[in-house]
């Protein structure tokens, strides 16, 4: 073990969700405010898409840095000073993202900002990893994803609401939320960690390999190590029509109080319940399984939206059910990699696992905006259901098959 684990302080479930609450802030930002404006200003949806994919590239690049956080300093201060960059970058964000006329700075902007956050997810999911026993693994997954699902909501909605009801710039809101992030922070003030031995961290670099290697290793001999990691690869559980909604919110005559609303407060609330369901029931049944029928019923969620009318109402109830099972489909994703990583360095070890689960989440995002450019709106929602079935049958071929395999029968832990 390469960070010193002298007990420290189990933290209640509900604190996860506020320590988190700023990485989901910061895409919802992105995903809901800055994509509305940029729509607002001629942006083509296919250029929003591709800045939006183009945010998930250090969340599927992580697990290369991820080891930086395992090894030193301690999660309480790698934590705080992500959550200070990350308040940075959103306020950048909003600084240069809302006229559309500065694409160029806000990429790198952008990809700094999400840089930053995946560092606040490698804190957290640390401290989650080593303070939750393993029969509350699906109770803490979805407190967590609460946050995530929760705080990308506000982000989004909070900010949106800002700028048309309350006449305040892109930028202005943007600050706001900067100031949001940190107080989110409030409860690691009572959190006390030991950092790592100065001394030996050279040398427990070494070891720190060694067993990361052995962990990881083992992880991809065991059936259900295995599952995991191909489960987290495929795109049946990605929400990634989610990213696109405000900047086609006009093809169901929806207002930019109802985006602000729907898919911004009310959305996260919604998500946020669906990942407390979510959690429940992972906890109750086979997490694997839950992951799959959380898969599906996505599925039929955007299929249901495109055959329906192009109507407000109709934009509420479908983006608000798509919202709830994609809470579901959070925690059940949280749930199955804690499952599968077990302790030791959790921090490297689900930032791999995410790292798998954030490539289809931005490559259905880029063929999403993609398709919709070519062939519109209801073409794309029946692709991303066409994809989540396919991966499920997928996934299910490949469970069976594996039964017939001699397998590894102990976990990584």
């Amino acid at each position: 073990m390469t960070q010193t684990e002298s007990a420290p302080r189990a933290l209640a479930p509900w604190i996860y969700t506020l320590l988190i609450a700023p990485f989901g802030m910061q895409s919802g930002f992105l995903g809901v405010t800055l994509a509305y404006q940029l729509g607002q200003a001629q942006v083509s949806t296919e250029a929003i898409a591709g800045l939006i994919a183009l945010s998930y590239v250090p969340q599927t690049w992580k697990f290369l840095w991820a080891p930086v956080v395992d090894l030193t300093w301690s999660r309480r201060n790698w934590c705080f000073a992500a959550l200070l960059t990350t308040a940075l970058g959103v306020f950048g964000m909003g600084w240069f993202g809302g006229d559309g006329r500065a694409l160029g700075v806000l990429t790198v902007v952008v990809l700094a900002a999400s840089f930053a956050s995946t560092v606040i997810g490698m804190s957290v999911e640390s401290l989650m990893a080593h303070n939750t026993p393993d029969d509350q693994k699906g109770r803490a997954a979805g407190w967590f994803q609460a946050g995530n699902l929760g705080g990308s909501g506000l982000g989004g909605g909070l900010a949106l609401w800002l700028v048309q009801d309350r006449g305040m710039s892109v930028a202005a809101s943007a600050a706001t939320l900067a100031v949001i992030c940190l107080l989110c922070g409030a409860p690691l003030l009572r959190l006390r960690e030991s950092a790592p031995n100065a001394a030996h961290a050279a040398l427990d670099i070494r070891v720190h390999l060694r067993n990361l290697w052995a962990d990881l290793w083992g992880l991809v001999r065991s059936r259900a190590g295995a599952l995991g990691m191909f489960i987290c690869f495929l795109p049946m559980c990605t929400g990634a029509a989610g990213n696109l909604w405000s900047p086609l919110a006009g093809e169901w005559q929806a207002s930019a109080n109802t985006v602000a609303f729907v898919n911004g407060a009310m959305g996260g609330v919604i998500s946020a319940l669906g990942c407390m369901v979510g959690g429940y029931f992972c906890d109750r049944m086979d997490r694997k399984s839950a992951y799959c029928l959380f898969g599906v019923l996505l599925a039929l969620v955007a299929v249901a939206m495109a055959l329906a009318p192009r109507t407000e109402f109709v934009f509420i109830v479908a983006t608000s059910t798509y919202a709830f099972v994609v809470g579901l489909t959070y925690a059940g994703y949280s749930a199955v990699v804690l499952e599968a990583i077990g302790r030791g360095a959790a921090a490297t070890k689900f930032s791999l696992l995410a790292s798998l689960a954030n490539m289809p989440i931005a490559l259905m995002t880029f063929i999403n905006g993609w398709s919709h450019e070519h062939w519109g709106s209801a073409v794309m929602l029946y692709g991303e259901a066409a994809a989540g079935v396919a991966a499920v049958l997928l996934f299910m071929a490949v469970a069976r098959f594996s039964l017939r395999a001699p397998v590894e029968a102990v976990a990584p832990g």
